[in-house]
């Protein structure tokens, strides 16, 4: 899609948008779940749907491609960690299915069947580490699931930008930075969405930048 194509959408749905924010930011609100122990979890969802905006012109086609991947990046985590099920977030969808969204039928069922799908496959396995609750099987459902890899790399990167935010408080810098090799592979090579290379180039920069190596 055409980058003035995407923007043109999103300015015209902003209000959709800024009402799925609210509405996901809740969900994670009710269960106190908190974004690196301090900060409302909203701030995370915020930052994964700020990739959305920069890189989303990339891999969507149309309309509800947009809306897709908006929604997915609100609520990659509900499963994971807001207690919800696959049809919690299909009920919840129901509500976003309205006066602002595209009135063509496919558009709506594309929205309704995609969005709980995405969400299922960023949902981690049960696991004793990060290694067991991202395992082969989980990065396979990934790249199996239309725009999945893309949403995944929002989230990541997300957490690589905030991670660079605060230099002497990036606990967490160093595992994204041995982890991305590997990463990488497994949620691009093969995958029905391939991550764009623009997104790579910058999660690359922001772990190499020698600024952000604490000694």
């Amino acid at each position: 899609m055409e980058k003035e194509t995407f923007i043109a959408i999103v300015r015209r749905c902003r209000s959709w948008i800024h009402r799925l924010e609210e509405a996901a930011s809740r969900i994670h609100a009710e269960v106190n779940q908190r974004y690196d122990e301090t900060l409302p979890y909203g701030f995370h969802l915020r930052l994964t749907a700020a990739c959305v905006s920069r890189y989303g012109y990339e891999v969507a086609r149309t309309e509800a491609d947009v809306l897709i991947l908006y929604a997915a990046a609100y609520l990659h985590d509900t499963i994971e960690d807001a207690r919800m099920s696959y049809n919690d977030v299909r009920r919840f969808l129901g509500a976003f299915n309205d006066v602002d969204f595209p009135a063509d039928v496919d558009a709506r069922r594309s929205f309704e069947e995609q969005v709980p799908e995405i969400v299922y496959a960023l949902t981690n396995e049960k696991g004793r580490n990060r290694a067991e609750r991202a395992s082969e099987a989980y990065y396979a459902g990934i790249r199996s699931t239309r725009f999945a890899s893309f949403v995944k790399m929002c989230d990541r990167l997300a957490n690589i930008r905030y991670s660079t935010m605060f230099v002497f408080a990036n606990r967490m810098l160093d595992v994204y930075r041995e982890e991305y090799p590997a990463f990488i592979r497994a949620i691009h090579e093969g995958a029905v969405t391939p991550v764009p290379e623009a997104m790579r180039r910058e999660a690359e920069c922001l772990l190499h930048e020698e600024a952000y190596v604490v000694l």
